[in-house]
């Protein structure tokens, strides 16, 4: 979720296998496979119009026939478990057995965002969300931030903690580090889902970036106006982080990128505003906005997409007042291997719509396991001898 990112918006001007499977499809098996993923498509779609007309209230109170409401993850203020990665201490929640899943939030959120999925997916699959390094309880490290750290701590997630090819899922910033992280490590990959992902195609008329060597940058523009730059920059995002952070002003947020308030409640302003009383959060804040935020374009999607190998679901709130469905669109045309829900939500449809993308994950879950034969063995059954 990118609470944070209507301040970085100001700031900027804003395959058909399974990863590390090594087999394609070919011939008669190409077709069918086609005319599976249609089916997976429709069913998809079926299976969130029947939970969009079944969903009780989703702000944990029954509806008026009784339905049970929707399970919510206890909010912990000291967080759940954590793990040691390069000496730093990250956050992370741990639900359910089976076939893993990795739940990986956006810019100026946490694992708290999955609230109302991880209960829910956890009884079917082993559910993993993590807090990246700098947001959330995981440590606020004062180190230099880009793209490439985010992707370097999933990667070891799985690796160290995981321990199994996982289906990884993001929301904004985190879409963005699950699909890095895709093209990284494929065989720690078994397919990936985006929802609302951040990250821009390439422009290709865009002229080539000239880099300026350090020796011809004049004495003047080196002891000079970059001091001054980047002081004024401090002043400027030290004000708007304490802006950023105040609860009515998270809480205004997050109601111009839901559609549907209803579950803008204390629980979600709470898990956003309580990491950034860390001592070191403004730094690392003024490190995000003035280093990563303005250097996205190093790692353009369609460069991504080049590399991946696996399957995509792209599950999109249409109703995005910052990344609409023409971005989803775009994937969807330029990686085969994709299938898209689009829905009627804001930015964040996890926790907005969370019992419609819940049904619609489950849905491609289950056709992913088939088409990759990942089910777990059946249990045996009686026979005559």
């Amino acid at each position: 979720m990118s609470v944070a990112s209507a301040s970085a918006a100001a700031l900027r001007s804003s395959s058909g296998r399974r990863c590390g499977v090594g087999s394609g499809l070919n011939g008669g098996s190409r077709f069918l496979m086609m005319q599976r993923r249609d089916v997976v498509t429709k069913g998809i779609a079926l299976t969130v119009c029947s939970s969009l007309l079944a969903s009780s209230s989703s702000n944990g109170t029954a509806d008026a026939q009784g339905q049970a409401a929707l399970e919510r993850l206890p909010f912990k203020a000291d967080g759940y478990s954590f793990w040691t990665w390069r000496g730093r201490r990250i956050h992370y929640v741990e639900q359910g057995s089976g076939q893993p899943i990795v739940l990986i939030h956006g810019f100026g959120a946490s694992a708290f965002h999955w609230r109302y999925n991880i209960p829910e997916l956890a009884k079917k699959y082993k559910v993993y969300a993590v807090d990246l390094l700098g947001f959330g309880w995981s440590e606020k490290a004062l180190v230099e931030y880009d793209a490439t750290i985010w992707m370097e701590q999933v990667s070891d997630f799985l690796r160290e903690v995981v321990q199994s090819p996982s289906v990884l899922v993001g929301n904004s910033l985190g879409g963005f580090t699950t699909l890095f992280t895709a093209t990284e490590v494929p065989e720690l990959v078994r397919g990936i889902v985006l929802l609302n992902s951040a990250g821009q195609f390439g422009d290709p008329n865009a002229p080539p970036k000239a880099e300026e060597a350090e020796e011809e940058v004049s004495a003047v523009t080196r002891l000079i106006l970059k001091p001054i730059k980047e002081a004024f920059q401090r002043v400027v995002l030290a004000f708007v982080f304490w802006q950023s952070k105040q609860p009515a002003r998270v809480e205004k947020v997050l109601k111009s990128v839901y559609k549907d308030p209803t579950n803008v409640d204390d629980y979600l302003i709470s898990s956003i505003t309580a990491p950034t009383a860390d001592p070191n959060a403004g730094e690392v804040y003024y490190r995000l906005m003035s280093r990563f935020v303005a250097n996205q374009t190093q790692y353009t999607l369609d460069k991504l997409l080049g590399k991946l190998s696996c399957p995509i679901l792209l599950l999109w709130g249409d109703l995005d007042p910052w990344v609409g469905p023409a971005k989803a669109a775009r994937i969807h045309e330029f990686y085969a291997n994709s299938t898209v829900v689009n829905l009627q939500a804001g930015h964040c449809p996890h926790d907005e719509a969370p019992e419609q993308v819940n049904a619609a994950l489950l849905q491609w879950l289950a056709s992913l396991e088939e088409e990759t034969g990942d089910k777990p063995p059946a249990e045996p059954s009686l026979q005559a001898v």
